[in-house]
């Protein structure tokens, strides 16, 4: 029911109405307000001004004393249709948060095998560039056998879709083969503190190449991110400078990916999953010429020779081990950015890169100094506030 009550010589409106009656009025059985006597009502106006939605009558049939009150709640409104709040689904909720939990936990220990029998074939056979080959060319095989048998559906792409993508793929190829040579040169835990850096060459690179200007907070997130690499470094007990280099250039190579990935990919619409195949099979097409001229088969043969003498069949099984979890780290990676916000993915890459190193200090027995470990320690958590702060991470 609408109505408005106005009772001279103030108007009432608003949440409460009261009505002061000088006589008893007869109470009728209807909760309607007209059946109400307005005789009965000397100084009461009846006025239909505005609205009102009438929600519940107090002491509307006890009014035993000339001090009893007809108290109606009631609120104004213009626009009186009643607004129904969506319904929030907890079932869909709580899978959507599992789905993106079990992603994590794969993500982190696929890496993490991965940077083992990486570095375990990396001992034994030394050869970075052909490693890095073989990784791009399992994963490409995987990916045309899936898309061949109908396991996952083929990208829709054109011509165009794959001139944004060869830059990105220039890019990924460089940052992939700079970290395997750091590997092949120094510990793991010590290529992942130089890799923790990252943000550091982004801010740079965004800013002196691309004029782009970011907040103080930005800026002062990478002194602990420069510090903590700088202090590792300097303490590191088998310090190598190929390593170092290399894991420099894998940072600024990625970060030139990431850049040339959000101007040119805008409008593709690919899945995370067939974006990382796409971006594999070109990366091994650029890939493969390079390896050849740098390392050869001649060098290859002789030295797998050696490795097999030393080592036996299992360097086949760790060949195979870490062709196989690169791909699918990665995979699962790109994967989880279709769930998740580009902030909880840099979160989750911070926590990679700590479980990384902490396995692969203990699984190869690293030494490691209290200076050094500090280090590390800064650099990742400069890196988590980084991510915290960061433009690119909204």
């Amino acid at each position: 029911m609408i109505c408005s009550l106005k009772q001279s010589p103030a108007i009432t409106s608003g949440c409460d109405v009261f009505l002061r009656p000088r006589t008893r009025p007869a109470v009728q059985g209807s909760l309607h307000l007209p059946s109400l006597s307005l005789k009965n009502f000397q100084r009461s106006v009846l006025s239909v001004q505005k609205p009102l939605h009438v929600s519940s009558l107090e002491s509307f049939g006890s009014l035993k004393t000339r001090t009893s009150l007809i108290k109606c709640q009631a609120y104004e409104a213009d626009h009186s249709e009643p607004i129904e709040l969506p319904k929030v689904d907890t079932r869909s909720e709580a899978a959507k948060k599992l789905k993106i939990g079990v992603y994590f936990a794969m993500w982190w220990a696929l890496n993490v095998v991965f940077n083992i029998y990486n570095k375990k074939v990396l001992n034994a056979y030394p050869f970075p560039w052909l490693t890095s080959t073989l990784s791009l060319a399992c994963g490409s095989l995987i990916m045309l056998v899936s898309w061949a048998t109908r396991i996952a559906e083929a990208p829709n792409t054109d011509m165009d879709f794959w001139k944004a993508l060869f830059p990105v793929a220039v890019a990924h190829t460089i940052g992939h083969v700079a970290a395997t040579v750091s590997m092949s040169k120094v510990a793991v835990s010590f290529t992942h503190i130089i890799k923790s850096g990252e943000p550091a060459f982004s801010v740079l690179v965004s800013r002196f190449l691309l004029g782009e200007s970011f907040p103080t907070s930005v800026y002062l997130s990478l002194l602990p991110i420069i510090g903590g690499c700088g202090l590792a470094a300097l303490t590191e007990l088998n310090f190598n400078m190929i390593g170092f280099m290399g894991a420099m250039i894998s940072n600024l190579a990625f970060v030139f990916r990431n850049i040339f990935s959000k101007k040119g990919m805008k409008g593709k619409s690919v899945s995370g999953m067939n974006y990382y195949a796409c971006l594999s099979i070109m990366s091994l097409v650029i890939l493969t010429p390079f390896a050849i001229a740098v390392e050869g088969p001649k060098m290859w043969a002789a030295g797998f020779e050696t490795a097999r003498a030393q080592i036996g069949p299992n360097l086949i099984w760790w060949m195979a081990a870490q062709s196989v979890f690169y791909h699918l780290y990665n995979q699962v990676s790109y994967m989880s950015l279709d769930e998740i916000s580009p902030l909880t993915f840099s979160v989750g890459n911070t926590m990679k890169r700590i479980s990384v190193i902490v396995s692969s200090i203990i699984i190869f027995h690293t030494p490691v100094q209290p200076v050094n470990a500090l280090g590390a320690a800064i650099a990742i958590f400069g890196t988590f506030l980084y991510s915290q702060v960061s433009p690119f991470s909204l």
